[in-house]
């Protein structure tokens, strides 16, 4: 047997679960558009030495659509058998020796989508469709079986190794079930887990379930599916199944247990070397491979098309290894669709994979490493171009978006291709290399681009600017022509790029700068040549060999020969009368110079013609020659001719491609035909001749297919002629049309994406021409696999189908294609069946009588003489008319009233049967049309076109039918249709009226806006009302339109605000100062910038301040709060710190103290220097003001209180406003004071004082107002700095010593603001702090002394007896209002039925002990009368009356608990505190710590 051609096949069908399989010993196959591939593989394969050791070997010719499935037999005896399964229903079985149908079956009803030859039982195939039927073969037999477990689309299905009756199948919405065959397809399992499409099924390869250690459920009770116990028969007893879905996981089952057992989640890998266009979006594909020696790992896809072997061996580590980590660029770069075992005759274990990036690979799975690669070809091969440069380098411009480059000379590797798609994007039809320049090769596509590919590189091509309107159909070198000749030698390239296009123009472009304008050179020819008329349209170009001629052909059948460099007109031969495809010259290098002038040319007929131009070009004529006999003519194709390539090895020998399907050798300068190939499957579109083998020639055609072949292994001589080629017409034309879907009404059309397999180019232009690819690209092929429904059919299966079944018996099985090549748009309309020409009869206006002249003929005879009778007598007596009225259907023929009485008649008759529109038709016919439109109306069944005629009876009649139609459709709620035939007879408020009414508002402001005066009431009515509305329903930013609309710019404001979200709130602010409403644009933008303080976006904050000039003040209060935040947050640990805050640049740097970087952000971010401008923001911030601090307040707010304040302190100081300085400042301190925070305090004071208060003494007068707060704020620093003596003393203690109520306490010193239990008394910690007594040999430092003598300043009596009278106030307060609430209770108890029971009394005086700090339990339960505390409430109040305003004016540290830390001060360091101090302290705790507050840790210290 002859060895096969060396193919470059076509790439393997998309999305289908099983379509590739291999057989032991050494065959692989996969489905590739209508047929199967057949790889041989190992030493067998008869690979060249050094080369990898596989080859194509044929091709399973036979189904008429794509393949969907394909399956080996895997019993021994029978590894020559194998099954597919297609788009044309049905399902074959091979013998791969013989390549022929062993038996096939067309059971499936549905589009087959899955099937399985049975490891166990070696004749049964089983197959699934889309509609979850499943049909079982047995082959032997010829018998079969129907199931149909689940009205589901099937996926995929496997049948068990184990077990010969059990068959899982995967499901589309990620069901999976097992199913026993022998029980009618009854359901052994219904797994579910997987929530999306189920993509591979593989069973372990071990029966049993102890190959793999996976205990988490073993003593779970067992299961029980579909609601039956199912006992552990052999059956479903030990196996485990795999199972791969689109929800990214793989989960493993226990077929024992019914249940999962193991979930695999797929990594996200980075992917690596991917050769893909990275903006095309691939769904995932998830395929396994349990190999049978391996059992405790599996293979499977992953997102990009790498690999993986997973160990499954610990089920709590999901453990990978990925495939070919060593080689960088070996894994596929898209999705895997197929992986498939084999073991080669020397015994290696072998895994296949198809994928969408169109390779087939073979991985070694000992080491996990690519062994070879076989690259494929998705769409038509256009061009072939070997590189005059790089010899044997073999460019294709392939029909999927790639250009592929095939080292053929290549040793280690028979297949060696790189792909080139960056920049492409559409079939690449034309190539052309540099004839000089190495990896230069040129390219032109089917939407008219034209670039240039560094193939020594991976830089995206040039792209030239300009474009052709159609597909490039040919691209040349040559020398640059008139304008771009024009110039030094340095200044243009030596050879410039000459494209031709489909819309008839050939262009000039600059290789050196493709960016700038290609010429039309059609304008450089008129000019030299003085033409006149019309130029023809070009179709074809082609330089000679040294750069001196060009031949243009022409869409009439002309070729045109000009010589440069002006594109002078040398000849024109007049041979083909039909659009030229090809034109060559002849190589310049061979035995006989004078055949350099030959050219060979072939058109949209089926001859070539060989010219000699040896004499025109050496007489070089003054004027045109026109040619008109060939020197050589060959005969013999009987298609097209598309493609043309002189031998460079030999003298005057050609080839040629043709549509007939064959490529052919010629012996030109003989015109003897030499040798005929016939394995394409199609029409033939390029051919090329090897550089270095004078026999190997190279063609490409429409069948996917790029074959290698020698001359002298050709069984033909010459194209099929006679009954041969008839025989081949018909075969062509025999083929099926593609199906049409079902349920739908047949169409002249076929489907947009799966043309007839009659060419679809036109013969007369090649302006829409070329072989046009009929099938969608692959990025197309990708869309429509995002798709829900099943996965569609790859880029091959939809192009045109060329093969057919039936082999012709006097050649290779193999050569089936068309000569004719008729467009589809121009094939004349086919008949359609006659039984779909028949429409449905259209009811009849006259039915009764029509049934009445259909009757008896006495009948029809007794008509005829009434009829004369009535039309002859003179009168009409009683007998006559009382026919005529009983026989009313002959008032057809006699006169108007009996027309009249049929109709009427006739009218009911339409009425009663349900059909008022056949009665208003014969209304109209009588000319009543007034009556039908009341008629019509009061019975509601006024219609468009009863109205639409309505006019015909007058201008009132129609006013009148068209409010009646108005109500009948708004009782029919078609309001908007309603309005619009209100607006036609121009009622315009009423239908405005009438949308608003029926909240039709968008409509209602349309038609009010196009049809009223702009200032109308009406229109702002509208707006506002809607505006109301969707304000209501919570959709501000519409509701801020209508006020818009309505020219409310502050309610349009006002709305958007309301989300009270950072965005809406700056949308507001700027809508309202655009509208001029400066105070709530200012309001707004504060308020964006507070919400952006809340997710610390200080940059944002300030953006929103920057919108409104009255906010300066702000921008400074907010920068200040930034530096502080920034300056509190440096402080605390690393890992406690918030990541999301978003500060400017200037907050980041820490050089100088806080006070220094605040005035310098002030001066460089907002120019804030001279005391003038501090005065102008110090006046715009002291009218804002806040709230007094609690302990509640949120500690972000607090801070953005204290930093206000700090604010105006920092202005004043500036101004030198000192008097305003202090106070500001000292409220500051109050603020962190009362809300709690004394670490906030404590910051504010090492910040802004880190010196103390004594350098402000000097800037006051001692009259000054500010001296109070002064001496009070000197008093809150004193107060601080002895409460951190303390804590030093008692180390690092709890942090809950509770001090004071309303004060500070050691608590307080958490950074977040937390608030102290204020209701915990002071000195309730002072027991366990005394009782840690300080280390041994701990004293004060001079400084902490020096600061204990400075507290004199705390112990101020007339604080002291201030504070006592307000906390006598507070207590007697307190006391009244308990006394009032247990007055409430007792009056509601008494208002009860009967008055309380002794059991309600007991229950309440029970009650009573129980309420939180009762004043009368404080005081031994001695109750205390009105009067007594009117009484005292009444002294306190007039002694705090006495006390001057300077002292109540501003707060002051609580005297008592300063005495109360002082005291304990000096128990814990003995001689610590000046004896006449601790007097001073006791005394005053003596004199006033009489209040509830202070009275007993006054008791516990005396004692």
């Amino acid at each position: 047997m002859k060895p096969e051609p060396r193919t470059l096949p076509p790439s393997p069908n998309w999305y289908c679960a099983r379509c590739s399989d291999a057989a032991p010993g050494g065959i692989f196959g996969f489905a590739a558009r209508t047929s199967v591939f057949l790889v041989r593989v190992g030493p067998g394969a008869g690979a060249s030495p050094g080369a990898p050791p596989f080859r194509v070997v044929g091709e399973l010719v036979g189904h008429t659509e794509r393949v969907s499935g394909f399956t080996f037999s895997h019993h021994p005896g029978q590894y020559n058998l194998c099954a597919t399964s297609s788009d044309d229903g049905t399902v074959k079985i091979w013998d791969v020796e013989t390549r022929a149908v062993v038996a096939e079956h067309s059971l499936h009803q549905h589009t087959i989508s899955a099937l399985h030859w049975s490891p166990t039982v070696k004749d049964l195939i089983v197959s699934g469709d889309e509609k979850g039927v499943v049909f079982c073969y047995w082959l032997n037999r010829n018998d079969s079986q129907h199931l149909f477990t689940e009205p589901r689309t099937i996926f995929c299905l496997t049948c068990s190794p184990h077990h010969e009756d059990l068959v899982a199948i995967g499901y589309k919405d990620g069901i999976v079930v097992i199913i026993d065959i022998s029980k009618k397809g009854e359901v052994i399992h219904r797994l579910r887990g997987h929530d999306d499409e189920i993509h591979s099924i593989a069973w372990c390869p071990l029966s049993g379930e102890d190959c793999l250690s996976i205990h988490q459920e073993e003593n779970s009770e067992p299961t029980i599916p579909n609601g039956k116990l199912i006992t552990e028969t052999p059956i479903t007893k030990g196996c485990y199944l795999a199972t791969g879905s689109k929800d990214q996981t793989i989960r493993i089952w226990s077929c024992s247990r019914g249940r999962g057992i193991m979930v695999l989640k797929l990594p996200f890998l980075k992917r690596r070397g991917g050769g893909v266009d990275p903006t095309v979006k691939e769904r995932l594909w998830l395929t396994l491979h349990w190999p049978k020696n391996q059992p405790t790992q599996l293979v499977s896809s992953c997102f990009g098309g790498e690999l993986l072997l997973w160990d499954l061996t610990q089920s709590w580590r999901r453990k990978y290894t990925l495939f070919s980590t060593s080689a960088e660029g070996q894994n596929h770069s898209r999705i895997v669709f197929n992986l498939c075992p084999l073991k080669t005759e020397d015994g290696k274990q072998l895994l296949l994979s198809t994928s969408m990036d169109r390779d087939v690979k073979c991985w070694d799975m000992a080491t996990l490493e690519c062994c070879w690669t076989l690259p494929s070809l998705g769409g038509f091969a256009y061009s072939l171009a070997f590189s005059p440069v790089d010899v044997g380098c073999l460019a294709i411009g392939v029909g999927d978006g790639m250009i592929r480059v095939w080292n053929t000379l290549s040793i280690k590797n028979n297949y060696d291709v790189k792909n080139f798609w960056q920049g492409v994007k559409s079939k690449v039809t034309a190539l052309c290399w540099h004839p000089n320049k190495e990896g230069c090769l040129a390219f032109g596509t089917d939407d008219g681009k034209v670039g240039l590919y560094d193939t020594c590189s991976n830089k995206p091509p040039q792209i030239s600017s300009t474009y052709h309107k159609k597909t490039v159909y040919r691209l040349a070198w040559g020398p640059p022509v008139p304008p771009m000749s024009l110039g030094g030698e340095g200044d243009r390239p030596s050879l410039t790029l000459y494209s031709c296009g489909g819309e008839g123009i050939v262009l000039q472009h600059n290789p050196w700068k493709l960016s700038g304008e290609a010429f039309d050179i059609n304008k450089l020819v008129r000019d030299t040549n003085s033409i006149r008329y019309k130029l023809p349209v070009h179709t074809e170009i082609s330089w000679k060999g040294d750069g001196k001629v060009m031949a243009l052909g022409n869409e009439d059948g002309s070729i045109e020969i000009f010589q440069v460099p002006n594109l002078k007109l040398l000849c024109t031969i007049q041979q083909h009368h039909k659009l030229v495809n090809a034109i060559v010259w002849h190589h310049e290098h061979g035995s006989r110079p004078e055949l350099s002038c030959l050219i060979a040319s072939g058109s949209n007929n089926a001859a070539i013609y060989v010219h000699n131009l040896r004499t025109v070009l050496e007489s070089n004529p003054e004027s045109p020659v026109t040619i008109t006999e060939p020197f050589r003519t060959l005969s013999g194709h009987t298609a097209k001719v598309t493609s043309l390539a002189w031998s460079p090895h030999h003298d005057g020998r050609l080839v040629s491609a043709c549509y007939d399907g064959t490529a052919q050798v010629w012996d030109a300068l003989r015109e003897e035909p030499l040798f005929n190939f016939r394995g394409h499957r199609g029409r033939l579109l390029c051919v090329a001749w090897s550089p270095v083998d004078p026999e190997c020639i190279y063609s490409g055609a429409d069948d996917f297919c790029v074959y290698r072949w020698l001359t002298s292994m050709q069984d033909h001589s010459r194209p099929p002629q006679g009954k041969k080629c008839i025989e081949l017409e018909k075969k062509r034309l025999s083929q099926p049309k593609p199906k049409l879907k079902k349920k739908k009404k047949p169409t002249l059309r076929l489907p947009a994406k799966q043309d007839s397999p009659v060419g679809n180019e036109e013969e007369s232009t090649r302006g829409n021409a070329g072989p046009v690819e009929n099938g969608v690209s692959d990025q197309d092929a990708e869309e429509e696999a995002q798709e829900p429904e099943l996965p569609p059919s790859p880029v091959v299966s939809g192009e045109a189908v060329s093969c057919t079944a039936v082999s012709l018996g006097f050649e290779k099985s193999k050569v089936t294609v068309n000569s004719k090549a008729t467009p589809l748009k121009k094939e004349p309309p086919k008949e359609k069946p006659e039984a779909l020409l028949k429409k449905r009869k259209a009811r009849s206006m006259l039915p009764l009588s029509t049934s009445l002249d259909h009757r008896s003929k006495e009948e029809l005879h007794r008509d005829c003489l009434v009829l004369a009778t009535a039309t002859h007598a003179k009168e009409l007596n009683e007998d006559v008319s009382a026919d005529l009225e009983e026989r009313f259907h002959l008032g057809l023929f006699t006169d108007r009233a009996t027309l009249y009485r049929m109709m009427e008649t006739e009218g009911k008759g339409h009425l009663e049967s349900g059909h008022p529109e056949l009665f208003h038709q014969l209304m109209l016919w009588k000319g009543d049309l007034k009556g039908v439109l009341q008629a019509a109306a009061e019975r509601g069944e006024l219609t468009d076109s009863l109205v639409a005629v309505a006019p015909v009876a007058g201008y009132s009649v129609w006013l009148w039918a068209v409010e009646a139609f108005a109500k009948q459709l708004c009782f029919q709620d078609q309001y908007v249709k309603a309005a619009s035939y209100l607006l036609s007879i121009h009622k315009v408020y009423e239908a405005v009226e009438l949308l608003k009414s029926n909240h039709f508002y968008r409509e209602a402001i349309a038609v009010a806006k196009a049809r009223l005066r702009p200032e109308d009431p009406v229109l702002k009515d509208l707006y506002l009302s809607w505006g109301s509305i969707l304000e209501r329903d919570g959709h501000y930013a519409i509701a801020a339109k209508c006020y818009l609309g309505a020219t409310s710019a502050y309610d349009a404001a006002k709305v958007l605000a309301r989300k009270g979200d950072a965005a809406s709130l700056r949308t507001a602010a700027e809508l309202a100062s655009i509208a001029g409403e400066s105070e709530l644009a200012a309001s707004l933008a504060l308020r964006c910038a507070q919400e952006l303080l809340l997710v610390k976006n200080w940059v944002g904050a300030q953006e929103a301040l920057g919108l409104h000039e009255s906010l300066q003040g702000q921008r400074l209060v907010f920068s200040l709060l930034e530096l502080l935040c920034r300056h509190l947050e440096e402080k605390q640990p690393p890992e406690v710190r918030s990541p999301s805050s978003i500060y400017h640049p200037w907050a980041t740097g820490s050089e100088g103290t806080l006070v220094q970087r605040v005035t310098s952000v002030w001066r460089s971010a907002f120019s804030v220097d001279t005391p003038e401008q501090c005065r102008a923001a110090l006046q715009k911030l002291q009218d804002v003001k806040y709230p007094s601090a609690t302990s509640n307040t949120p500690f972000r707010q607090l801070l953005l209180h204290v930093c206000h304040d700090l604010t105006l302190a920092m202005l004043s100081q500036q101004a030198a406003s000192w008097e305003e300085a202090v106070p500001a400042l000292l409220q500051a301190v109050l603020r962190s004071y009362t809300s709690g925070n004394f670490t906030l305090m404590q910051e504010i004071y090492s910040a802004f004082l880190p010196g103390g208060c004594d350098h402000l003494r000097d800037k006051l007068d001692d009259l000054s107002l500010a001296t109070a707060a002064f001496k009070s704020l000197e008093a809150f620093f004193i107060y601080g700095q002895l409460y951190e003596v303390w804590w030093s003393l008692c180390g690092p203690g709890p942090e809950s010593s509770i001090w004071v109520k309303n004060t500070v306490s050691a608590e307080q010193k958490e950074p977040d603001g937390s608030a102290s239990d204020k209701d915990t008394e002071p000195g309730a910690t002072a027991h366990p702090q005394s009782s840690q007594p300080p280390g041994p040999g701990l004293r004060l430092s001079g400084e902490s002394e020096r600061l204990l003598s400075a507290c004199r300043e705390l112990f101020s009596e007339r604080h002291a007896s201030l504070q006592t009278s307000q906390r006598t106030v507070a207590e007697v307060q307190e006391t009244l209002a308990e006394m009032i609430r247990q007055h409430q209770k007792s009056q509601l108890c008494k208002a009860t039925a009967n008055g309380p029971s002794r059991d309600d009394t007991g229950r309440e005086a029970e009650q009573a002990p129980s309420q939180p700090q009762s004043p009368s339990r404080e005081e031994g339960n001695t109750p205390v009368s009105l009067p007594e505390l009117t009484r005292r409430l009444t002294e306190a109040k007039e002694r705090i009356a006495e006390f001057p305003e300077s002292v109540k004016a501003w707060p002051f540290p609580d005297v008592l608990e300063c005495c109360l830390v002082l005291l304990h001060i000096g128990s814990q360091c003995p001689g610590a505190v000046n004896p006449e101090m601790q007097q001073q302290a006791q005394k005053l705790l003596q004199k006033y710590g009489h209040t509830r507050t202070y009275r007993r840790h006054c008791q516990t210290l005396s004692t």
